[in-house]
């Protein structure tokens, strides 16, 4: 991963993207090429750094956190995580089933990530409870052999008896930051969670209506929202 002629390649290959246009009568094809290769995310062979089969119980007992409320389960999974570098969240029961809901239907969607030069795409897919990331630029280039850069995990086992769902995420460091992760975690709730019909009408368009998706709907949706304002602006403070 960190070979640089690798990365001049990766560069090169996606300079070359953005010179072509995607047109509305190939579009619709290239998403289904994406969804069938995005497909494959979670049956790759692991990269370094990520853990195969991460269950709840790896993480704690259980059975102890179950004489637990839901509010002191969530205050143990906050102190948990606040000092690693990852990604977590205490997820409602009600806007779990929400999102869970809409995955089923909707498996597979676009998340648009703040770059000091525009934005950079990842393709989100769901498999089982996990869901896997990777940069559109990694399925076009590396195909079905495309490794995921970062799997949310949710956790329903205490769903019905607390009302919640416990998350938490792995990453390849080399691609992303917490903060770029964060800022994708965030996408799903804003486009799965939404009461907003057209925010979500994004997501059934790309899984069900292809030919009509529109990439830049995507950005002006996480701009309206405001999710990835402090990451641009950043980014733009790295540059000056």
């Amino acid at each position: 991963m960190s070979d640089p002629a690798a990365f001049e390649s990766r560069l090169e290959k996606r300079s070359e993207f953005r010179k072509q246009p995607v047109g509305r009568s190939r579009q619709g094809d290239f998403i289904k090429c994406v969804e069938q290769k995005t497909d494959a995310l979670g049956k790759q062979p692991m990269s370094r750094g990520f853990t195969k089969d991460k269950t709840l119980s790896s993480i704690f007992n259980i059975e102890m956190v179950k004489e637990k409320t839901a509010e002191e389960i969530k205050q143990i999974w906050q102190q948990y995580f606040a000092a690693k570098d990852t990604v977590y969240a205490v997820i409602p029961e009600e806007k779990f089933d929400l999102i869970w809901n809409r995955a089923q239907s909707c498996p597979t969607f676009l998340c648009a990530l703040p770059r000091r030069e525009g934005y950079e795409f990842f393709v989100g897919q769901w498999t089982g409870t996990e869901l896997h990331f990777t940069a559109l630029i990694n399925i076009q280039t590396r195909g079905e052999a495309a490794a995921s850069q970062l799997i949310l995990y949710h956790y329903p086992e205490l769903k019905e008896e607390k009302g919640i769902v416990l998350m938490t995420a792995e990453m390849d460091s080399t691609f992303l930051n917490v903060a770029e992760a964060q800022c994708i975690a965030n996408q799903v709730q804003l486009f799965y969670a939404t009461d907003r019909k057209e925010t979500y009408g994004l997501v059934e368009t790309f899984n069900l209506r292809p030919n009509e998706f529109k990439y830049m709907s995507v950005i002006a949706e996480l701009e309206q929202s405001g999710i990835g304002a402090e990451l641009k602006c950043a980014q733009n403070q790295d540059k000056t």
